[in-house]
């Protein structure tokens, strides 16, 4: 990429602001970047009634990447089918930009075994990745009321399911190179009950023709919720489609211990920005105090270096960093309670030591330094 890097900022609601600016220390202990601010979500509602301005799409489709915080939060909850939700913005920039594709990589940090609800024996050697469909599916098809009775369309194209499904194979026989390991996609779908799930793994099949190299495996998404918990480390790539892809993802995601580590990634045909961001919530009950785990929005931003900005050996920098401050034992709230907190032993000798935000990020910056 030539020339400064310009990156949207779209800080958003709750702890989204304080995540961002510590991201940004970050970026710039890598290099030069150019960052534009934006509102999205609550914060805009509030400045413009709408969750989502025309203005804010066009910054973010001719940047090189966006980076986002949290959007929402009990301020604008509401069930009036008509009133703005900050959710509309984050669903609006997925279907303006173009973003059809949303990678959720599942690795739980070694220092963090503990941290996981499943025994440490049962999640040894999970390393996956969750790739989502995002614009088609039930969340954008037509939808009602009709006094007590109401309506979601599912619907789904051969060719929004073929592009996604090559993004998935793509991915697995790239994990592959860098593994070792034979490349595996599992997609997951209802084909025993749903037209568009038999059209989905009709047309999954087709593609993986293209793929002799790739195994291909067919999972109905009730046997695929069981299967992420009882044998994690089988799965390579996990191939969904929305609906199911939002449950699997965070059901996934719990196999670290934390919503507060995972990054994700929204990407869209090739040369086209991406959208960048961590997995959990905006958290507005700690909003402010200092102590949101920054950690996912690091991966998140390393995850843009590597997708969205070609810049993979700064994304493994920022990766690292965040394995070995873990390592030393440094850890914010969420991962410091429960079953997290471990006394030192022999295989890891470090203390635990609860920190606060602005003290992670510095951890975190003179491991990079």
């Amino acid at each position: 990429m030539n020339g400064t890097p310009r990156i949207v900022v779209l800080a958003g609601d709750g702890i989204g602001p304080e995540i961002v600016a510590a991201a940004r220390q970050v970026l710039d202990a890598l290099g030069e970047f150019s960052y534009e601010e934006q509102l999205m979500g609550g914060c805009s509602i509030d400045e413009h009634g709408t969750a989502l301005t025309d203005e804010v799409l066009e910054a973010c489709r001719s940047a090189d990447a966006v980076l986002l915080g949290a959007v929402g939060g009990p301020k604008w909850d509401t069930t009036d089918p008509n009133a703005p939700r900050p959710e509309q913005g984050l669903l609006g920039l997925r279907k303006g930009m173009g973003l059809y594709a949303n990678l959720r990589p599942v690795r739980p940090s070694p220092a963090l075994v503990g941290a996981s609800p499943l025994r440490e024996e049962r999640i040894a050697g999970t390393d996956l990745l969750v790739v989502r469909e995002l614009t088609g599916g039930i969340y954008f098809g037509d939808s009602g009321r009709d006094g007590d009775v109401a309506h979601d369309t599912c619907e789904y194209s051969a060719e929004e399911i073929d592009r996604i499904a090559r993004t998935a194979f793509d991915a697995a026989r790239r994990r592959a190179e860098s593994s070792g390991r034979k490349p595996k996609v599992t997609s997951v779908d209802k084909a025993n009950v749903l037209e568009t799930s038999r059209l989905w793994r009709e047309v999954v099949g087709r593609v993986a023709g293209d793929y002799e190299d790739v195994e291909l495996e067919h999972l109905l998404v009730d046997n695929a919720a069981m299967q992420l918990v009882s044998r994690p480390a089988d799965f390579d790539v996990v191939l969904s489609e929305n609906l199911f892809g939002d449950i699997l993802s965070d059901e996934a995601a719990m196999l670290t211990g934390s919503l507060g580590m995972l990054p994700s990634a929204s990407l869209g045909a090739d040369g086209a920005p991406g959208l960048f961001e961590p997995v959990h919530g905006s958290a507005p009950d700690i909003a402010g105090q200092g102590v949101a785990n920054p950690l996912a929005t690091f991966l998140s931003a390393a995850m843009m270096l590597r997708h969205g900005l070609s810049r993979g050996e700064d994304a493994a920098r920022i990766e690292a960093a965040v394995d070995a401050v873990l390592e030393r034992g440094l850890r914010t709230p969420d991962l410091a309670s429960g079953t997290v907190v471990q006394p030192p032993t022999s295989e890891n000798p470090a203390p635990e030591r609860e920190v606060g935000t602005e003290e992670m990020t510095a951890a975190v910056l003179a491991e990079l330094a």
